[in-house]
This record gives C-alpha cells, structure tokens and sequence, in this order.
C-alpha cells in the first residue's frame, strides 16, 4: 500500500508530505535516525480530538445530560476506538518503527496504532485546517458515537426493578442463586428475586451478574 491509497483511504491529499511522514514515526525510529518523532503531534491531536468529539457529541445529542455525554466520548475517544480506525486504514503499513520495536510486533500493538492516528489528527490540522481534521474525526467516529449514545441512558434490569419496588418507600431486594447447572466453562445459574422475603420471581442466566 502507496502513501496515494493511504490519502485516498483517510479523504485527505496532504500538501507537506514530510508531516505525514511525522505522524507515523514512532519514537524508537526516531532515536535510531535522529528525526522528530510523532509525539508532539499525538500530544495536539489528542486534545483536538476530544474537542471536536465533544463538539459533535453536544451538537447532535442534545437530550443527553453532561455526564453521559462524558461517557460517550470517553467509550469512543479511547485506544480500543483508534485502534480500529488505524487497522480500518491499515496503518501499521506505515509505521516507521526502530529495530527493536519491529521486531518485537510493534506493527501490531494497538497504543502505538492508537497514537498514531492521534497524530495524523494533529499533521491534517497543521496541514488543511481544523476542518479537515474534523472531516477525519466524524467519519471514523460517528457510528461509535452513535452506538454509544443509545447505550449510555440504558439501565440495567436489577436497576428498573429496583426503582419500581421502591417507589413507594425503601424495600429490601434479595437475589439468591438456586441452582447451578452444567460443567464449570458452560455453567448455567438459577436464581430467584425476593421483596421483603417474599419470593417475586425465578430465572435462569448464563452469568450471575446478568441475573
């Protein structure tokens, strides 16, 4: 894959094909040949990349509340995230990594793919402007934000009965396993829920927690 297919992937031509270069240089290469590594690029990107995550996030969900806002932005602007978005444009294709570093799978570690797309947010910032770099940030972006927005404001099952049992003052809610059934990679739980010592239900869960 030429540096063409990679600006074709990302939507973006660069004009300064140096700062390109900057952004996928890790350290370890860096110390080798005595280059810029891409450090100071993460570093900005980093923080261009949750101002316009958080921009977005607050423009197009405002029926979210300040703190699930957070919650969304910290599940989409994390290193599992990017790393997805460096494998989705096969970043590792052109890393530029020391000796050690390559042979010990650097290509494939997911910190050193994460930073690296943090530091190609901050080279088309330098490069075409914030907008650019916005462009970048929401295609890849959206759909986690997206997915994440749907999932913040869900509660889970204990918590909606919870809240219901109680809203005519404070109950004591009990969950008691049973039953297990089934070898100890596959078990299966039985449990029943109990209001005030009364027996309200019985149900059967591959995990207690989910029970």
């Amino acid at each position: 894959m030429n540096i063409e297919n990679l600006e074709q992937s990302i939507g973006y031509i660069f004009k300064d094909k140096e700062i390109l270069k900057r952004a996928f240089t890790h350290t370890s290469y860096a110390y080798e040949h005595q280059v810029e590594s891409n450090e100071k690029l993460e570093f900005l990107g980093d923080s261009i990349l949750e101002f316009l995550s958080s921009k977005y996030i607050y423009q197009n969900y405002p029926k979210l509340k300040e703190g699930e806002m957070t919650k969304v932005r910290a599940e989409v602007v994390c290193e599992d995230s990017l790393y997805e978005v460096a494998q989705k444009h096969h970043f590792s294709d052109f890393l530029y990594l020391g000796k050690s570093e390559a042979v010990s799978h650097g290509r494939a570690k997911p910190a050193i793919l994460a930073d690296s797309v943090e530091a190609l947010i901050a080279a088309m910032y330098f490069d075409g402007g914030l907008d650019e770099a916005e462009k970048f940030i929401i295609t890849n972006l959206e759909e986690s934000i997206e997915k994440s927005s749907k999932n913040v404001g869900m509660k889970d099952h204990k918590t909606v009965l919870q809240e219901k049992l109680q809203e005519n003052g404070n109950v004591r809610i009990s969950y008691e396993v049973l039953q297990t059934i089934g070898p100890d990679h596959n078990k299966t739980f039985i449990v029943e829920v109990s209001c005030d010592g009364k027996k309200l239900a019985e149900g059967k869960r591959k995990n207690k927690k989910t029970s």
